[in-house]
């Protein structure tokens, strides 16, 4: 069965540089292993890094042993959907990628915070050289 994202649309990758996932494998995947539901694609900025931090979920430091290369601002990243939505309530969320998010994030976060912060490319950019007319 293939896994959804918020909009109901297949789960689209997160990023692969660096390789994101609660199964490092580019996507939000999530499944019983995983606790802590690493399931919103953020697009991590600085603001959001430095509270990840405060709130004692340091994001920045490299842990080798866990296949985590630390991130730095513009990086894509599943994160966890309560550290998401605390952020969010702190004034410091970082922009989504909707169509990479699963949909296991709205047991979470409701889907209209989520678009607040949506930063979706269209799956088809070939329109976006049509001249207005």
């Amino acid at each position: 069965m293939t896994e959804r994202n918020v909009l109901g649309g297949p789960l689209e990758p997160c990023g692969t540089d660096p390789m994101t996932g609660f199964y490092r494998d580019g996507c939000c995947s999530t499944g019983p292993d995983d606790v802590g539901s690493h399931t919103i694609c953020a697009v991590v900025s600085a603001e959001f890094l430095a509270h990840q931090t405060a709130i004692g979920n340091d994001l920045v430091t490299p842990m080798p042993a866990y296949r985590f290369p630390g991130l730095h601002a513009g990086d894509r990243w599943c994160v966890t959907a309560r550290n998401w939505l605390r952020a969010h309530h702190d004034g410091a969320a970082a922009p989504v990628v909707l169509a990479s998010t699963h949909e296991r994030a709205l047991d979470i976060v409701p889907l209209d915070i989520l678009r607040q912060y949506a930063v979706d490319v269209p799956g088809d950019l070939s329109g976006l050289d049509d001249p207005i007319g």
